[in-house]
């Protein structure tokens, strides 16, 4: 029988090594033709974006769903997502740089794509941070405005190097499985952590 202490340390380290699992899958990924083994950073890169917005997606939608049940255990889910959410979009910002610099031989900061990323990454930290000091109740309504305002933004910016989902629209089946695989691995991680924000606020 394991004593709380355990309880409570043993999600953030399964969270690590599911982490470590979605790494060693995206280094182990097969090489595309075009970018050669430089498709590995993107299977990561991308994955690590995806969580982030799935995650974002889910602190809105188990804010909402704890606020018409007024349910505070499902808006405390909901906090804890939007600090995972924010955690994984800030770290995919340096992983993005790693990519560009693997495929195109360089930074290419005007990106609109990472610019987009940048600013909306700055703007979560300080919501999450002013959320500390909001009722849980607010979790809801900053996390579903904030990413309803992300994907309005996104779907109006421009691409000019970053090709529209590379991996996804690939020719070979084996590339997209691979890359779900990165992206469960790396979900597991986020949910991982989230379970232990959650344990640790109640």
């Amino acid at each position: 029988m394991f004593c709380p202490a355990t309880r409570r340390v043993a999600p953030w380290v399964w969270g690590f090594i599911f982490l470590l699992v979605g790494v060693a899958l995206s280094f182990s990924a097969p090489r595309e033709k075009t970018l050669g083994e430089g498709i590995r950073s993107v299977y990561l890169h991308g994955a690590w974006i995806w969580t982030a917005l799935l995650a974002f997606l889910l602190a809105s939608s188990l804010g909402v769903m704890g606020v018409v049940r007024k349910d505070e255990e499902l808006q405390r889910h909901a906090r804890a997502w939007g600090w995972v959410a924010t955690a994984f979009w800030l770290t995919a910002l340096p992983i993005s740089l790693w990519t560009m610099q693997v495929n195109w031989n360089g930074l290419f900061l005007m990106e609109p794509r990472w610019r987009l990323a940048l600013a909306f990454g700055i703007t979560a930290l300080l919501l999450q941070l002013g959320l500390l000091f909001l009722p849980l109740a607010w979790t809801a309504l900053v996390n579903t405005l904030f990413t309803l305002t992300y994907l309005g933004f996104l779907v109006r910016t421009p691409l000019i190097l970053h090709p529209p989902m590379p991996i996804l629209r690939a020719t070979s089946v084996q590339f997209p499985l691979h890359f779900l695989l990165v992206l469960l691995a790396l979900m597991m991680a986020a949910w991982s952590w989230a379970r232990s924000l959650t344990f640790g606020s109640s």
